[in-house]
């Protein structure tokens, strides 16, 4: 018999890294922040996403460098995989667990993602 290990509980290292995510965020005035918790949906690719959105290509890619910074300095910790930071548009940073989604704010209005996962639990953030 195989056990899958359940997604249900949320670890203490889990709950670190979500909040060094937003604090990375937040030092980079990242705005609309929201946390969806995917952990009750069957077929979500992974535990929680983090959304948040940046002015500028140049904010995009500033909030991601110092959501790279602050949890590889706390947890040193690294994404498993980081994509479009070429266009800074929208950039995708996975940490298995938690994928981290930067949008343009054009970009996230498009894809609509908290739509899309719209039966998630969801917490947003205030702006500091």
């Amino acid at each position: 018999m195989i056990t899958i290990p359940s997604r249900r509980a949320k670890s203490p290292q889990l709950e670190q890294l979500n909040h060094l995510i937003v604090e990375g965020i937040r030092d980079k005035k990242g705005k609309k922040i929201v946390q969806l918790d995917l952990r009750k949906l069957g077929d979500a690719p992974a535990d929680f996403f983090i959304i948040c959105e940046g002015d500028s290509n140049t904010h995009v890619k500033a909030i991601t460098d110092s959501i790279y910074k602050k949890v590889k300095e706390e947890m040193d910790a690294a994404p498993t995989h980081t994509e479009g930071s070429s266009n800074s548009k929208w950039i995708l940073m996975d940490y298995f667990n938690t994928v981290v989604h930067v949008f343009h704010p054009e970009t996230r209005e498009f894809f609509e993602l908290e739509h899309l996962w719209s039966d998630a639990d969801v917490t947003e953030f205030g702006e500091v």
